[in-house]
């Protein structure tokens, strides 16, 4: 969940120029019940109905609000196996970084993925069903990804803060 409170002290200020309190309040409101109605967002915000509507299409329209979605539980759906995999390639040229980039977003198993300033090149969060379908994931699909010269994979015992679920 993204907090709001200091939205100007990091985002493209171009993105945030017209962004006054109400719109502020109304995405805090948004990254938290996302399923909230319109009439009800805009009792929360101390608009009417209309202008929260206008507002809403208009953050959406300027990319601010990308979608909506529903947040599954990973855990209940067989999937508590987590590993964090360091990626080093054997290139860093543009070309290379591409290639990588676009094969990493074919693999549903990975749910997210770093370029990271450090002595490895990425960080990925894996996630599967036990440690056995990770070894295949790793073995059939992460190691075959271009460019990769050797990984390292860290085991997550308890997820402490995630605030994806």
């Amino acid at each position: 969940m993204v907090n709001l409170a200091d939205i100007g002290g990091f985002c493209d200020v171009n993105d945030l120029s017209q962004l006054d309190q109400f719109d502020r309040k109304l995405l805090d409101v948004l990254s938290s019940q996302g399923r909230i109605s319109v009439t009800d967002l805009a009792a929360k915000i101390g608009l009417s109905k209309s202008p929260t509507q206008a507002r809403l299409r208009k953050l959406e329209e300027q990319g601010i609000i990308r979608g909506y979605r529903a947040i599954l539980d990973p855990i209940r759906l067989g999937l508590d196996h987590v590993a964090f995999v360091e990626v080093k390639l054997t290139d860093t040229r543009e070309a290379a970084l591409t290639a990588f980039n676009s094969a990493v977003a074919e693999i549903g198993e990975i749910e997210q993925c770093h370029m990271i300033a450090s002595s490895f090149d990425y960080l990925m969060k894996v996630r599967t069903k036990n440690m056995r379908s990770y070894r295949q994931v790793l073995g059939e699909k992460i190691s075959q990804l271009p460019y990769v010269a050797h990984t390292s994979t860290f085991v997550a015992m308890e997820a402490v803060k995630d605030d994806m679920t």
